[in-house]
């Protein structure tokens, strides 16, 4: 058997990450509701990277980064009967994702209103993300940072994680005409905090799937 096969609780093999062969993100909640663990184990495989990095560029804090990541998965357990299956699952768990991240930014900026600042030092671990083969060139992680969270936000998800513009809407429960003006606003803001460095991230960006949508 394939090291990718899963069982479920009956002990009857399934397939979990292999290409051509995978199990739809509805039909593993189907079983998580039924308290199947390796099903929603293979759902944490499956958006745990793309829901950490976005956390964290929404956040820039390791520490709070993973610990929204595993509040986002207990919820995502504690509350699957409350699951719709006629919304996509990559809606729900956005949405619970990003509500966890705006809740955060929310108290910051109270905390940060008396004069304490909660953002810690960051910088080793966006050199580990710089590192990383999914992550963008760090010219382009710095810019995305300035970014109003409004902008960020909807940048991440559909030029990163690649939302469709359908997705992003009911996750920010936003007309889709906003998402989309915010996303060719984010990309502008970008492109005009790059421009005196477009040649170096020219090459930067050749492997990056955003040289299309920036240049």
């Amino acid at each position: 058997m394939a090291p990718s096969d899963q069982f479920d609780s009956t002990g009857n093999a399934w397939r979990g990450t292999r290409p051509g062969g995978q199990i739809s993100d509805k039909e593993l909640m189907e079983k998580v509701k039924s308290e199947d663990t390796s099903a929603f184990s293979v759902l944490v495989d499956r958006y745990k990277v793309r829901l950490l990095n976005l956390i964290y560029r929404m956040l820039q804090d390791k520490e709070e980064a993973e610990d929204i990541l595993q509040e986002t998965f207990l919820r995502v357990y504690r509350e699957r009967r409350s699951y719709d299956p006629t919304y996509a699952f990559s809606t729900w768990i956005y949405t619970i994702t990003l509500n966890l991240c705006r809740n955060e930014l929310k108290k910051r900026k109270r905390f940060k209103f008396f004069g304490i600042d909660l953002i810690k030092n960051s910088r080793e671990y966006a050199s580990q993300q710089v590192k990383s083969s999914d992550c963008l060139s760090s010219t382009l992680e710095n810019a995305i940072r300035t970014l109003p969270v409004k902008y960020r936000t909807v940048f991440l998800l559909r030029d990163v994680n690649q939302l469709p513009y359908e997705e992003i809407s009911q996750s920010l429960e936003i007309p889709m005409g906003t998402v989309k003006s915010r996303v060719n606003r984010a990309r502008l803001m970008l492109r005009n905090r790059l421009k005196p460095r477009m040649k170096e991230y020219y090459e930067l960006s050749k492997s990056s799937p955003l040289s299309i949508q920036l240049l």
